[in-house]
């Protein structure tokens, strides 16, 4: 029986369609499974000690009058709340001053709007840090909701562990119809699975400022956000980037630990929020920012490949096998993560969001070469 003779064009394609899934496969089994199987620790001992919330808001009256009550009423032994308004033009100041009325354990600063000198979130947050009378932090956006009553105590178990001075949490999306808002929670969960996924295999990078905690000793002995004072983002992942270690970091997962923020409405707005958002990816340390890199790229080299593979018909069995094994081993590890982080069947986007959501990502992007280097946060 004569077999075909594979042209050059069909051999190269196989060398790729190897290149792309032998990446892919150890990203998945490296980074992606140890979160996929983790289960919190249980044997640890409770941790009960003061904490402070930081809450830095601009223009967010609404958004205040909503969600800081259930942050407010958290049920832990000791707690305060510290709102920064920072320079809000909006009834902010008024519904501050009601809720401190109610809440004794809120206290809350102004920013006075200046119009010779501007600035962004970070310094906002160091307010806040100096502000806070605990050692503890905790920090949240005025559009969250933490999932119930038990957000705090959840998330500042993370600090139990010997030496831990950083917990990673969730900041899940609100769920409603049509295809920006499964975009913009599918870009969380597939952020939350990374950022997650590298804590947990020794090389934490990021976390989300909608949901973190860490130490204000960390904070002050780092001085703070001073690195990288003059990019817009970071004030959570270039943070954690530069003080995180295997050691000293821990993740939250359970789903009382999660906050659930308002999502974007259109896709222009999303687009902006998020090339804010990636000005910062460019000083991660080397080996992340390579890793990172590699992950979205093997994989459309891998698909395209495997496509044209399969046209070509020679080696079409082999990249129909090498697809189904890394579909089965994708779905079975995103639906376990989808369960860990509550997002129903979020998973189930993977089918098309796998091609489609590292394109929607480049044209984010490509909005960062435009941006101006300025320091407004909102």
């Amino acid at each position: 029986m004569d077999f075909p003779v594979p042209s050059k064009i069909e051999a190269v394609l196989l060398i790729l369609v190897a290149i792309g899934w032998i990446f892919q496969l150890w990203f998945l089994l490296r980074r992606v499974r140890p979160f996929a199987f983790y289960k919190e620790p249980i044997n640890q001992p409770s941790f009960g000690e003061p904490v402070s919330i930081i809450i830095c808001a601009k223009n967010e009256a609404e958004n205040l009058r909503n969600f800081l009550p259930s942050i407010l009423e958290q049920e832990y032994s000791e707690f305060e709340v510290v709102v920064v308004n920072d320079a809000s033009e909006d009834d902010s100041d008024m519904v501050l001053a009601q809720l401190k009325a109610q809440y004794p354990q809120l206290y809350y600063t102004t920013i006075p709007k200046d119009r010779k000198f501007s600035h962004g979130k970070k310094l906002a947050l160091t307010l806040g840090v100096k502000a806070a009378r605990f050692e503890y932090l905790l920090m949240t956006d005025a559009d969250c909701q933490p999932a119930g009553k038990q957000w705090l105590s959840s998330m500042a178990q993370g600090f139990a562990g010997s030496g831990k001075e950083i917990v990673l949490g969730f900041g899940a999306y609100q769920k409603r119809k049509g295809f920006v808002n499964k975009l913009i929670r599918y870009d969380a969960f597939f952020t939350a699975i990374q950022y997650f996924g590298f804590a947990l295999s020794g090389k934490p990078y990021m976390g989300v400022g909608r949901n973190l905690a860490y130490t204000k000793k960390l904070f002050t002995e780092n001085n703070g956000l001073k690195r990288h004072a003059h990019i817009l983002s970071g004030d959570d992942d270039l943070f954690i980037q530069q003080v995180a270690s295997k050691k000293n970091c821990s993740v939250v997962t359970s789903h009382n630990s999660h906050t659930v923020s308002l999502p974007s409405c259109s896709f222009k707005h999303w687009k902006h929020q998020k090339s804010r958002h990636l000005t910062t990816s460019k000083l991660y340390k080397p080996a992340i920012k390579i890793e990172l890199a590699l992950e979205p790229l093997s994989r459309q080299l891998f698909l395209f490949s495997s496509v044209f593979l399969i046209f070509f018909n020679t080696f079409a069995f082999i990249a129909i096998c090498l697809y189904l094994i890394r579909l089965i081993i994708l779905l079975m590890y995103w639906a376990r993560t989808a369960a860990i982080l509550n997002q129903g069947r979020i998973y189930w986007a993977v089918m098309y969001m796998d091609c489609l959501h590292p394109w929607l990502l480049l044209m984010a992007k490509v909005g960062t070469l435009n941006r101006r280097n300025n320091k407004q946060w909102k």
